[in-house]
């Protein structure tokens, strides 16, 4: 196949950076050209705030690239991962004036939410759910915490609502769970043009000993990540079994402090090879998340390196954790429930063997490079089915 792959990629490198490069790669691997067109939030400070807002409604500089590229690599389907906020829908537009079909993969809520994490106030807030204008999340500055980006990010919503732009011009959207895609289905999108596929890792790294003698936290130290509740377990299991915190964000001061009382190693931003041996010699992986998480490599990596996963509650960790099987599950936000989890896995340490066991193979069935090209081949199948009738 030739495939025109198109990303925006946002200040601060991410999950969806990661899955962008890894389809990449696995696609030119097996033989199929793919042309990429991207860009990057970078460019933002260097226009003006009116120029950015009218970008992310409609792009004509990104319409006509993308027609053009389309045409002159006889591309046989686009596939976009992020077109917000610089790209914008117009793109879609351009691949249907080339009788290109799109796949769109929602690895965030951006189609329901204009923060597109479904969350305010630290706690999950649905209210833009299906509604025609999301004019909850400017009046609460949901965006950037400004009620004009949230207004900007509002009315392109709406607009391409009304225009028909999400129910007409994309042929396939990919959710990453089935959570996801209810929720979307839940937000007006059809169900007929909704399909799941999840991530996969493009490296596997192997299982690990587990013998480290400490849990693990890897993430962005942000409220919404549950950084108050892995605190407040902590301050009451530091005696039972050391943590390590890998990662940055708005809490780091806060997480720095604490971690000289508790028995708490904060370790900073690690390179990627760092968290894998750091997963490798965990014990368990925390996972406290308040918000509805997409599909989180984290969780996928520690799968991969049979490390046991104890997570929150939150929609789609319920489809990647089972309890007694690969992990255990919490209520989000009960410092209480995570501190039983964590006792409950010390208390028996014969069950750790199996444990581990059960990751690694629900990595090796799910999440690996052959069984995700064997389910994106069946999307793009599908995708063009029928073109030539169009």
């Amino acid at each position: 196949m030739r495939i025109l792959q198109v990303h925006n990629f946002y200040q601060k490198p991410g999950g969806e950076d990661q899955v962008f490069a890894a389809e990449y790669e696995l696609l030119t691997s097996r033989g199929h050209f793919v042309m990429q067109y991207s860009a990057h939030n970078d460019e933002i400070g260097r226009i003006s705030g009116v120029r950015a807002g009218v970008r992310t409604i409609w792009n004509r500089q990104s319409y006509r690239d993308v027609r053009r590229l389309l045409k002159e690599h006889a591309c046989d389907l686009l596939h976009a991962h992020n077109t917000f906020p610089l790209i914008s829908p117009a793109i879609y537009y351009a691949a249907e004036a080339e009788r290109v079909p799109v796949i769109q993969t929602l690895h965030n809520y951006r189609l329901l939410c204009p923060a597109a994490n479904l969350f305010r106030e630290g706690r999950v807030c649905e209210q833009c759910l299906g509604s025609r204008l999301a004019y909850h999340a400017v009046a609460h500055r949901c965006y950037r915490h400004s009620a004009p980006a949230s207004a900007t990010v509002s009315l392109m919503l709406a607009g391409h609502r009304i225009a028909g732009t999400w129910r007409s011009k994309v042929k396939t959207y990919i959710a990453l769970t089935d959570f996801a895609k209810g929720k979307f289905i839940e937000g007006g999108l059809p169900e007929d043009r909704l399909t799941v596929k999840g991530n996969f890792l493009p490296v596997d790294p192997g299982a690990g000993s587990g013998s480290g003698g400490y849990a693990l936290f890897i993430g962005r130290l942000a409220a919404g990540k549950g950084i108050g509740t892995l605190l407040g377990a902590w301050a009451r299991l530091g005696e039972q079994l050391p943590l390590k915190i890998a990662g940055d964000g708005p809490m780091r001061e806060s997480v720095r402090k604490q971690a000289t009382q508790l028995n708490i190693d904060y370790l900073g931003r690690c390179p990627h090879a760092g968290v894998i041996e750091l997963l490798k010699s965990a014990e368990l992986l925390i996972f406290p998340s308040l918000w509805y998480e997409g599909l989180p490599m984290t969780i996928i990596e520690a799968l991969a390196c049979a490390t046991p996963v104890i997570a929150s509650s939150t929609g789609p960790i319920n489809e990647l954790i089972v309890d007694g099987v690969n992990g255990f599950r919490f209520l989000p936000g009960d410092a209480d429930a995570l501190v039983d989890c964590v006792r409950n896995v010390l208390a028996h340490p014969e069950r750790r063997a199996p444990l581990r066991l059960s990751a690694r193979a629900d990595f090796e069935q799910r999440y690996t490079p052959e069984r995700n090209y064997q389910s994106l081949m069946r999307i793009y199948d599908h995708a063009l089915a029928g073109m030539d009738h169009l």
